[in-house]
């Protein structure tokens, strides 16, 4: 199932994408008043049952007519990020010069966690304010949707916690990055965290290895990987964040991008006003946004 946040003229609504794609069902009048995906997430095991069951049979409207918004606007805390991981991705930020000497090795040996601002989150085909930055890039980026919240959840139990997936654009203004030495302030700039178009389920994605990622700017493929090439897989991160972490219904973690972001590049290919990035994920959709 494909969850979405739309609007059409009024407050945002949460719709379940029909089969074939083309339109959506307003399900607003089967939830709690005021609900959101959020709230649907955490009351998985009550109304998840309830939309397959009703939602076809509800009013729809194209899904061309409506504007969509992040699937989750306004997540409950920051989103969980993942640094270097992807072994190419690692090498070509080793080498940039962006990365601080401490940890400039090419693989680590630990998944490198950020959070990102909650208040950086915004819609598919909206635009991108570059903010106070003239080094703005993209980095795709697979992110798990968390559903079964835990503390000290086990790697062979991670996957029993996954409520499913989305895509984010970790946009990122590489000179506040490099200039501060850390990452949570050049991550988290309004409109930096492009999510969406759909919250897909994870019964509908079965093998998250077997997805692919791909970005393209201005039509031109930028980044290309499987999601097998994750150095730290799904559960190795619910692992090692749950450890000492309570993960929460609703936490989103992304996980990491691939080579090819616009640092990588020699001279460097940051975003400029105009550029539209796309990024695509085998089975969630894709995702655009323009850069004013």
């Amino acid at each position: 199932m494909k969850l979405v946040t739309f609007s059409a003229g009024a407050a945002p609504r949460v719709g379940v994408v029909s089969a074939d794609g083309d339109a959506v069902h307003d399900v607003q009048e089967l939830l709690p008043p005021g609900a959101g995906v959020l709230d649907v997430i955490g009351a998985w095991d009550a109304l998840g049952p309830l939309l397959h069951e009703r939602s076809a049979e509800l009013t729809s409207v194209p899904l061309a007519s409506v504007q969509l918004l992040a699937p989750i606007p306004e997540p409950r805390r920051n989103i969980w990020c993942v640094g270097k991981n992807y072994v190419e991705h690692a090498a070509e930020f080793g080498r940039s010069g962006y990365d601080t000497p401490s940890r400039s090795e090419a693989v680590p040996d630990k998944p490198i966690m950020f959070t990102k601002a909650t208040t950086a989150v915004t819609g598919p085909g909206a635009l991108v304010d570059p903010g106070p930055t003239t080094e703005l890039d993209y980095e795709g980026e697979l992110t798990v949707i968390i559903g079964k919240g835990g503390r000290g959840i086990s790697r062979e139990d991670a996957y029993s916690h996954v409520w499913g997936y989305t895509i984010i654009n970790d946009v990122t203004a590489r000179d506040v990055q490099r200039d501060h030495k850390q990452w949570l302030l050049g991550k988290s700039f309004d409109t930096h965290c492009p999510m969406g178009p759909y919250a897909v389920t994870a019964d509908e994605i079965g093998d998250v290895t077997a997805l692919e990622l791909e970005t393209t700017v201005n039509g031109e493929r930028r980044q290309f990987a499987p999601l097998k090439d994750l150095i730290f897989d799904v559960p190795e991160l619910i692992a090692t964040i749950s450890a000492g972490t309570t993960l929460l219904p609703g936490d989103l973690i992304a996980t990491g991008t691939p080579a090819g972001v616009g640092l990588g590049f020699d001279p460097p290919r940051f975003l400029t006003s105009g550029d539209v990035v796309e990024i695509t994920i085998t089975g969630l959709g894709t995702l655009s946004n323009r850069i004013r």
